[in-house]
C-alpha cells in the first residue's frame, strides 16, 4: 500500500484532526507525463543548507543590489560586500528593525530608524526636510520616493528628492485604520493599512500626484510593515479585516484570496498582539520554485506556489532550527547577489548551499508525517514500512527515525534506519514487525541530516486479519 508523504494528519487533544506539514523538507511536484517521477507525483527534498560566509559585528537588517553592488545594513551601518569583504559606507542609524530599500534613478532610498537616506554609489545623504516626518515605510514609483508616517503618504519633490512639499501629502481614507506600509507594483502604489489596502495611480495632479482607485480597495490589511511582499505577479500579505484573526492572503483585484492552512491560522491566532507587527513575509524565486516565507516569532512557514499549481492543492512546509527542528529558523533577509542567495541573522551572514547540511554551522534536522493509513476499519498486521529514497550523495549516512501513532496523540518508540552513505545509492531504509493496526495509523519520520537526501513515497505491507 502506497502512502503519500507531502503532508500528514494527526489528532489534536480537542477531538479534531490537524494537518501536519513537513519541516525542513521542500515539497517538489514533478509533472512528468502525468505520473510525476513514475514513483510518485511529488517528493520531499531536504532544504538547502546555509554556509556561514562571515561573522557580523551587529545584527543583519536587510540588503539590496544597487548598480551591481551588494549592499547590506548591519547594525547602524550601510556596507557594501565585494570580494567576500565588508566595506563600511556610512551610518543610517538603527532601531533594530528591518530596513526597507527603494531604488530610483541614480540613487537608492533607505528607510532606517524612521529616517530616510539616499545612497548614490558614492556617499550617503540623509533627508533632513522637517516636512518629511517619521518614515515607517518606503517605496518608489514614477520618479517619486514615497514614504508614510502611518497617517499620511508623503511624495518627494519630482526635481529634488530631498525636498518635501507639505501641500502634496496624500492619505488613505477609505478606512480610519493606520497605514503600515507602502508597496509599488506594476506602476501602481498600494497603501497597505492595518485592515484595508488601497491602490493609487499617478494622475499627475498639481497636489498629491497619485489618485485613489476606488474600485480596487481590498477589505483586508497587513499586521505590520514587514508582513507583505511581492509574489507571483501580485503580492502576498499576512493580515485580516476588523474582528478577524490573521491569515495569509494573495492580493487579487479588489479581493484577498486566502492561502494559509488552518494550522497556520491557529498559530497566528496565538501570536500576542504586541508581536503581530513583527511578522515578516519574504519571497524567494530560485531554481524554478516560487516560495513565500512567513516568519512568526517562534516558527517559519513556507508556501510553495509551484507545487501548489501542479498538484492543485495548497502546499506548505515549515522551516526550523535546532537538532529536533523545534527552534526558530535562523535566517532572514534573503537576497540574490553575485549569483548566490545571501541571508543573515543576529551574528552571521550566510550563503544558501545545496551541498551543505547545516544552518550557520548548526544541525539541520527534519521531520514529516503521513496521512492516516486506514484499512477499511479492519485490523491488520503491519509487516514492513519502506521509504523510497534518493540518497548516497554525501559523506554521511543520515539516520531516519520512524514512530507511529494509533490514536493521533501518543507515539511509539522511535526506530532508526540508515538512508544511505556516499555511494550507497540503492539504500532502502525499511522497518519490519511494526505490530497490529486496530483501526488506523499515522507514521512520523525525523532525523538530523548528514548528507543531502530526498524521499518520494512510503510503501507499507499489511496482512489483513479476518474478523
Amino acid at each position: 500500500m502506497q502512502v503519500a508523504i507531502l503532508s500528514g494528519i494527526y489528532g489534536k487533544t480537542s477531538a479534531d484532526f490537524e494537518r501536519s506539514v513537513p519541516v525542513n523538507m521542500t515539497p517538489i511536484a514533478e509533472p512528468g507525463d502525468g505520473d510525476g517521477t513514475g514513483i510518485s507525483k511529488g517528493y520531499l527534498r531536504l532544504i538547502y543548507g546555509i554556509r556561514t560566509a562571515m561573522t557580523l559585528p551587529a545584527v543583519d537588517r536587510g540588503g539590496a543590489v544597487f548598480q551591481g553592488v551588494h549592499l547590506r545594513v548591519i547594525g547602524d551601518t550601510l556596507y557594501k560586500l565585494t570580494g567576500g569583504e565588508l566595506t563600511a559606507i556610512g551610518n543610517v542609524g538603527s532601531d533594530g528593525k528591518r530596513v526597507q530599500f527603494a531604488e530610483g534613478f541614480g540613487r537608492i532610498g533607505i528607510a532606517s530608524n524612521r529616517n530616510l537616506f539616499y545612497y548614490d554609489g558614492t556617499a550617503i545623504k540623509q533627508v533632513t526636510d522637517a516636512d518629511l516626518g517619521a518614515v515607517v515605510s518606503l517605496a518608489w514609483s514614477d520618479s517619486y520616493f514615497l514614504t508614510t508616517d502611518g497617517d499620511y503618504i508623503v511624495a518627494t519633490d519630482l526635481n529634488d528628492p530631498t525636498s518635501i512639499d507639505p501641500l502634496k501629502y496624500g492619505s488613505s481614507e477609505a478606512d480610519p485604520d493606520p497605514i503600515v506600509g507602502l508597496l509599488a507594483l506594476r506602476g501602481e502604489v498600494f497603501a497597505v493599512n492595518r485592515y484595508s489596502i488601497e491602490k493609487f495611480i499617478n494622475s499627475g495632479s498639481s497636489g498629491f500626484p497619485f489618485s485613489r482607485s476606488r474600485g480596487s480597495q481590498i477589505p483586508k490589511g497587513a499586521v505590520g510593515p514587514y508582513a507583505y511582499a511581492s509574489f507571483v505577479e501580485t503580492f502576498a500579505f499576512c493580515g485580516s479585516a476588523r474582528n478577524e484573526t490573521p491569515a495569509v492572503y494573495l492580493a487579487g483585484s479588489g479581493q484577498a484570496i486566502r492561502i494559509s492552512p488552518r494550522a497556520l491560522d491557529e498559530a497566528l491566532r496565538k501570536v500576542p498582539d504586541v508581536n503581530l507587527s513583527g511578522i515578516e513575509v519574504e519571497s524567494v524565486h530560485a531554481g524554478g520554485l516560487q516560495q513565500l516565507m512567513v516568519h512568526l516569532p517562534t516558527e517559519s512557514w513556507v508556501y510553495h506556489w509551484t507545487a501548489s499549481q501542479l498538484l492543485g492543492i495548497p502546499v506548505w512546509s515549515k522551516l526550523a532550527g535546532g537538532n529536533r527542528a523545534d527552534q526558530p529558523y535562523p535566517a532572514r533577509n534573503f537576497l540574490l547577489a553575485d549569483g548566490q542567495w545571501w541571508c543573515g541573522n543576529a551574528a552571521q551572514l550566510g550563503v544558501v548551499d545545496e551541498k551543505v547540511t547545516t544552518l550557520f554551522d548548526k544541525p539541520l534536522a527534519f521531520q514529516f508525517d503521513t496521512p492516516l493509513l486506514y484499512n477499511g476499519g479492519a485490523a491488520a498486521i503491519v509487516h514492513e514500512a519502506e521509504l523510497a529514497t534518493l540518497a548516497g550523495r554525501g559523506d554521511g549516512d543520515t539516520r531516519v527515525a520512524l514512530s507511529y501513532t494509533d490514536d493521533g496523540l501518543t507515539w511509539s518508540q522511535e526506530r532508526f534506519a540508515g538512508a544511505g552513505a556516499r555511494g550507497n545509492r540503492g539504500a532502502r531504509p525499511s522497518w519490519r514487525r511494526l505490530g497490529r493496526l486496530a483501526n488506523w495509523r499515522g507514521f512520523r519520520f525525523r532525523g538530523v541530516a548528514q548528507a543531502p537526501v530526498a524521499f518520494s513515497r512510503l510503501e507499507v505491507t499489511l496482512e489483513p486479519l479476518n474478523g
